[in-house]
């Protein structure tokens, strides 16, 4: 396995490897990684003839009041389960690598779509123009064919599959499936924070969202009811940043859901912030 740090030896790397008509994966994460990362690994070495990930935690998506530098950074770790999963090429570049200058004299950035202003907008605001600004760079150093990214962060995909599609990007997103703890709670790479009281209560963000994908199913396409449903299952939480049942593609609200529509959840569990949601399939 390669380790790279400089986007001139990365996308050297990447230019080689495509020689030929061979695919590239592309999995970007910020590192921390476990079997949710890893599931996507395979996804994309089971897709494309060659599997690149990223790891680098962007400090444009982090507020001032978020967990930048607390933010956990096992990388030894992390290329070890790399390695493990049979990945070719890392890609690990510095915050100067990735923002000459620094991120704060960053002055050209991607602002996403309308799609990027609810939920999540509303409560980190800046968070997408940095995601989508370092998923365009990181599709720019490592060039590829495809790239995996899982349903958990649903807004963050929404976001990205709008900027490759108003942009004409040329590359593909995949989007993978949630991969789930034992007892049902999301993968995480801030799980590790929770204690183990904490680490009980947040299974009822799963459980939530069993209730109203089950309410659902037997018919009820009321979103209000279904917010209500999880609203009476996340008492556990310390706080509820949204709860919501929104149209799949836009994120708004909907009076009836009529198409795919989605379940969206953020809370607090202690200082912990987490999110999950569900998918609502209309047969």
């Amino acid at each position: 396995m390669e380790t790279f740090t400089s986007i001139d030896a990365m996308r050297a790397w990447c230019r080689e490897k495509s020689r030929g008509g061979n695919t590239i994966g592309l999995v970007p994460t910020m590192g921390a990684l476990h079997e949710g990362h890893l599931s996507l690994v395979h996804a994309a070495k089971k897709d494309c003839d060659h599997c690149v990930t990223s790891i680098f935690v962007n400090p444009t998506q982090f507020a001032a009041n978020e967990d930048l530098d607390q933010y956990p950074r096992p990388i030894e770790d992390d290329l070890a389960m790399l390695r493990d999963a049979g990945v070719e090429a890392v890609f690990m570049p510095t915050a100067d690598e990735m923002y000459p200058g620094g991120p704060q004299t960053h002055a050209t950035s991607v602002h996403p779509s309308a799609v990027a202003l609810p939920l999540e907008g509303v409560h980190r605001p800046e968070h997408f123009v940095g995601v989508a600004t370092v998923v365009m760079k990181l599709f720019q150093a490592a060039p590829s064919d495809r790239a995996f990214f899982g349903r958990k962060d649903f807004q963050q995909l929404c976001v990205i599959e709008h900027m490759v599609h108003d942009l004409n990007l040329p590359i593909e997103i995949v989007p993978c499936d949630i991969v789930r703890e034992p007892d049902g709670l999301a993968m995480s790479s801030r799980n590790r924070y929770l204690s183990d009281d904490q680490r009980q209560r947040a299974l009822c963000i799963g459980k939530s969202l069993n209730q109203v994908e089950q309410a659902f199913l037997e018919g009820n396409h009321d979103p209000k009811q279904l917010e209500s449903i999880m609203a009476d299952h996340l008492s556990p939480c310390d706080s509820v940043d949204y709860a919501v049942v929104v149209d799949r593609q836009t994120l708004l609200p909907i009076s009836e859901i009529t198409q795919n529509a989605v379940a969206l959840v953020a809370v607090r569990v202690g200082v912990t912030r987490l999110i999950d949601n569900r998918e609502l399939i209309v047969a």
